[in-house]
């Protein structure tokens, strides 16, 4: 991807010229636009008046989201990358990390009834106070909202962390490690859809479940210290990854009967992502119905598995008229 560096008047006077360029995506980093609401309608109108085919990523801090930056989002291609971190207060026993999770919370709701695509960024031991136990539980918090992505600045080459009275180095690494975790398992393999209902029966939190596929990753030679790249593996194989470790944990907490209905879901819903992000058709072969497999009581396995026939059959993924579709063959 190129990087182009543009003030705001200068990237909205250039965006009719994008299309003749051939440029279908762009992602902003403006730290100015994403505080300012006014500028951004005014920006968002802009792509919606000249550039409306393009797919734009824009940073958008979570206290300038309302239902006007919403509606108006809507209206556009577009995903909002926004920060999510806390600050730090200083008290007489020192310094304490604090995240309002109410406004985020609020936020996503919102987010996720306008069906729009966000995601959060995050980092660890960046300010005082902060801790790995801390950084977890932000991290089981913003899975809980089910973001599209969630982005860490110190994997993409962001700035790099000391060691602090609460954040040792091997707290570092460890936070590193399950971050790569994250990146592979959610981000790269595209669970958002399946992770929180999949990782219902076995009763572990995101973070720790992460944390044992990073180890997973280390013993498997996937691991960021061996060189592997999410980002550039085909989806395929890092699903093949992800049911490799979801066989072996439903087994690990004696739930087998219930991998079948995960592993349904989990290969239906890559092959339609296979089939929206890279034009892919496939055909597949599953134990239950596609129709009860996409409906809302997959979103709760133990109860699928008890209530809903087995059907075995064949499915063809394909790219229809208004996206992906499917029939049983």
């Amino acid at each position: 991807m190129k990087e182009y560096q543009f003030n705001a008047e200068e990237l909205e006077r250039r965006l009719h010229e994008f299309a003749q360029k051939g440029i279908t995506e762009l992602v902003v980093h403006d730290p100015a636009l994403s505080r300012d609401r006014g500028r951004l309608l005014h920006f968002i109108q802009a792509v919606e008046n000249h550039a409306p085919d393009l797919y734009v990523t824009l940073p958008v801090e979570a206290p300038v989201l309302d239902k006007d930056v919403c509606r108006a989002a809507q209206n556009i291609f577009c995903s909002l990358d926004i920060p999510l971190c806390g600050e730090s207060r200083k008290t007489e026993h020192g310094a304490i990390y604090l995240l309002d999770k109410k406004v985020y919370a609020k936020k996503a709701d919102m987010l996720n009834a306008a069906g729009l695509v966000f995601g959060f960024d995050m980092d660890w031991a960046a300010v005082p106070g902060d801790s790995l136990k801390l950084f977890r539980e932000r991290l089981d918090f913003a899975l809980s909202l089910y973001p599209n992505h969630i982005d860490f600045v110190q994997l993409e080459g962001g700035d790099e962390v000391r060691p602090t009275g609460t954040f040792s180095s091997q707290d570092i690494k460890y936070a590193r490690d399950l971050a790569f975790a994250c990146k592979t398992f959610y981000c790269c393999g595209r669970a958002v859809p399946w992770f929180l209902p999949v990782l219902a029966p076995l009763k572990i939190q995101s973070s720790r479940f992460l944390a044992d596929f990073a180890e997973w990753q280390r013993c498997n030679n996937c691991s960021s210290a061996s060189g592997f790249d999410p980002a550039q593996a085909p989806h395929e194989d890092i699903e093949r990854m992800q049911l490799s470790f979801l066989g072996m944990k439903y087994e690990e907490k004696h739930k087998e009967p219930l991998f079948q209905v995960a592993r349904d879901i989990v290969r239906l819903n890559g092959a339609f992502a296979r089939c929206t992000g890279e034009g892919e058709e496939c055909e597949l072969a599953v134990s239950y119905s596609p129709d009860d497999l996409l409906s809302p009581e997959s979103l709760h396995l133990t109860s699928f598995a008890e209530n809903v026939l087995l059907e075995p059959c064949r499915v063809k993924v394909f790219c229809g008229a208004d996206g992906p579709d499917y029939r049983i063959i």
